[in-house]
C-alpha cells in the first residue's frame, strides 16, 4: 500500500523502510515531474554524471531499490529520501520545485500523524487490505499479529537492540525456528519479492508467527534478556514453542502451515 505516491496526479514510486523509519522515492519519477520530460530516466543519467563529476555526495549517498517497472517486472531503480530529494531539487530548474518541496513536507506531516495516532494508520491499513478483498477474520489476525509484533520489537528497542540489521536477524531466528525456513526462503516459496510477507501469509502462518513472536518476549522478559546475544536465545527458545505446535497440527491434518499461496494479482 506504500508503492505508489501521487503528485498533481503523476504517480510516484516510493517506499517505506520501517527499519530505518524513511521513505524512498523513486528519483526518475520525481525528475520526470520537475522536468516535464518524456525520458526522465536520460535527463537523471546526464543529472547524475554531471553532479558526481562536481563531487556532489547526495548522488554518491543514493542508493537502490526494486521497484515495479512500465513492464512490471520489479527493476533496480535510484531512490533516494526525502533530504536527498531536496538537495537534488536544487539542480533541477523547474516551477514545480516549490510545490514538490510542500508535497515532500506533507507526505513527512502524514507519517508524522501516524506515528503521534497510530488509529490513522490502523484504519489506512484496513481499508487497504478490504479494497483488497481480505476477509474480516484475515484482517483481525493480520492486525493482533502486529500487535504482537509491536510489543516484541518495544522489548528490543529497550533493552539493547539495535534497529536494522540486528532486528532483521532475531526475526529470522525466530521464523527459521517455528517454520524451517527464513524469511526470504518463505517469500521464495510464495513467490515474492519486494512485498511484505505478511500480507501474504496465511490464516496458520499468521497465527503461528503471533504465537513465536509472543513466545519470545515472554522469554526475554522472564530472562530479563539483554543486548543481542542474549535476545537471539529467547528467540530460538520462543520459535521452537510454535514449531511443536505447527508440527503437531501437521501431523494431525496431513496439511503443511508453509504454503506458497500468495494475494497477488494473477499474471496476466
Amino acid at each position: 500500500m506504500n508503492n505508489i505516491k501521487l503528485f498533481e496526479d503523476k504517480k510516484i514510486r516510493s517506499h517505506y523502510d520501517e527499519e530505518v523509519e524513511k521513505w524512498y522515492f523513486s528519483i526518475v519519477d520525481v525528475v520526470s515531474i520537475l522536468t516535464e520530460s518524456v525520458d526522465g530516466r536520460k535527463y537523471w543519467n546526464k543529472l547524475k554524471q554531471r553532479l558526481k563529476e562536481e563531487g556532489n555526495e547526495t548522488v554518491t549517498n543514493c542508493h537502490q531499490l526494486k521497484l515495479k517497472a512500465e513492464d512490471s517486472k520489479m527493476r533496480l531503480t535510484d531512490v533516494a529520501d526525502a533530504e536527498q530529494l531536496l538537495r537534488l531539487i536544487q539542480s533541477i530548474p523547474s516551477p514545480k520545485a516549490e510545490p514538490f518541496k510542500l508535497w515532500l513536507a506533507k507526505v513527512g506531516y502524514e507519517r508524522l500523524q501516524d506515528m503521534s495516532d497510530p488509529s490513522l494508520s490502523l484504519d489506512r491499513a484496513r481499508e487497504y487490505w478490504q479494497m483488497a478483498g481480505r476477509s474480516q477474520k484475515w484482517i483481525q489476525q493480520r492486525m493482533m499479529g502486529q500487535e504482537t509484533r509491536n510489543k516484541l520489537t518495544d522489548y528490543w528497542k529497550e533493552n539493547g537492540v539495535e534497529k536494522g540489521d540486528e532486528f532483521a536477524m532475531l526475526t529470522n531466528i525466530i521464523h527459521q525456528e517455528w517454520s524451517g525456513v527464513s524469511v526470504k526462503e518463505h517469500k521464495n516459496i510464495k513467490g515474492l519479492k519486494s512485498q511484505n510477507l505478511r500480507d501474504h501469509m496465511s490464516e496458520a502462518e499468521l497465527i503461528f508467527t503471533a504465537l513465536a513472536e509472543l513466545s519470545t518476549r515472554a522469554i526475554a522478559q522472564s530472562e530479563n534478556a539483554k543486548g543481542v546475544s542474549e535476545n537471539a536465545n529467547a528467540s530460538k527458545k520462543g520459535g521452537a514453542i510454535a514449531k511443536k505446535a505447527r508440527v503437531e497440527l501437521e501431523d494431525n491434518t496431513g496439511k503443511n502451515v508453509i504454503t506458497g499461496e500468495n494475494f497477488l494479482p494473477p499474471k496476466k
